[in-house]
């Protein structure tokens, strides 16, 4: 298998989609001629042409309603909001509209569509091009939420977010598109919505998250077992609906539990998760749950200093855990 990275596993999932379905196509700000800002979609015009690789306007109202109307016409269209930042003018297309297809129309129409949206810190990107926008999404049913973190899991993700007949809002963190390698394979292969999947067994701690920083999390694990703290990592991927099974059997084994993510703690997905253990593994928990978040300010700085501050990392997990071992 050979070893590449994220956006390069984004690209190889869309060409490979394109060249199976042909009522797949893409559409949103600058991936066409330019391959888009990060080039996830670099070359992809030239192979399938302007009709299936679209530049459209800087208009994310427009992009999210065209996508929908092509979706409920039988098209599957690949949406790309170019920073999640941006992605607050389409918010009634996707949870006012899209959502609701399915349902409204009592299972007659289907909103086969993927918002791909590049979120997250970490980036220098500032008040305006860092933000995780995951919960406001994520609340929503009749949306499906992605998030990987590896190159093997965004490719398999997002072929079967494509596949699906429901609306998904597929997350991929900026910082890992280069940074975060690994073994992908040549053939086909699919990775279902709604699994998570253990990263590192443990038996001590468990500790769940998603995107970035799922690999602190894993670098903080393997600090402690130097220590002989155990941690268990469970990797969501799917951040709606979210695989509870998988969590449950971690924090049951383990009796600990924490909750890592970037985005701010108030709200946040890991209140959810931390309520779904309080309410089916009490009497199996041997300390209360934990989580480590972004603090409450409202945007990500664009000082290093403040940036880095305001980032989980893996020292400050690892600090996190020391304590929730020790309780």
């Amino acid at each position: 298998m050979p070893e590449i990275t994220v956006i390069e596993a984004v690209r190889a999932a869309l060409r490979e989609e394109m060249e199976r379905d042909p009522t797949v196509f893409m559409l949103g700000e600058d991936i066409g001629k330019r391959g888009g800002v990060f080039l996830a979609t670099d070359g992809l015009i030239e192979q399938f042409g302007e009709e299936r690789v679209i530049d459209t306007p800087l208009a994310e109202a427009s992009i999210g309603g065209i996508a929908l109307g092509a979706a409920v016409n039988g098209m599957r269209p690949v949406a790309e909001i170019e920073f999640a930042d941006f992605i607050w003018p389409a918010v009634n297309q996707i949870i006012g509209e899209a959502a609701r297809v399915r349902y409204g129309t009592h299972g007659r129409r289907t909103a086969p569509l993927v918002l791909r949206v590049p979120y997250g810190g970490g980036v220098r990107g500032g008040l305006f091009h860092s933000q995780s926008i995951e919960v406001a999404f994520a609340h929503q049913p009749g949306l499906k939420v992605v998030a990987p973190a590896t190159p093997y899991d965004a490719k398999g993700l997002l072929k079967s977010a494509i596949r699906d007949d429901d609306p998904v809002i597929f997350l991929e963190h900026k910082r890992t598109y280069r940074l975060v390698k690994g073994d992908v394979p040549d053939g086909e292969y699919t990775v279902p919505i709604g699994v998570a999947e253990v990263k590192r067994a443990g038996s001590d701690v468990t500790v769940v998250s998603y995107g970035l920083v799922l690999h602190y999390c894993l670098e903080a694990a393997a600090t402690l077992a130097e220590e002989g703290i155990d941690v268990e990592v469970v990797d969501l991927r799917t951040l709606r609906p979210l695989d509870t099974d998988t969590v449950l059997a971690s924090v049951r084994k383990t009796s600990k539990a924490m909750i890592v993510h970037e985005d701010t703690k108030a709200g946040g997905i890991g209140g959810e998760i931390a309520a779904v253990i309080a309410e089916y593994a009490f009497e199996d928990l041997d300390a209360p749950v934990m989580r480590v978040a972004g603090p409450e300010v409202p945007a990500m700085p664009f000082s290093p200093l403040l940036e880095a501050e305001f980032m989980p990392s893996p020292e400050k997990i690892a600090a996190a855990i020391r304590k929730l071992a020790a309780y």
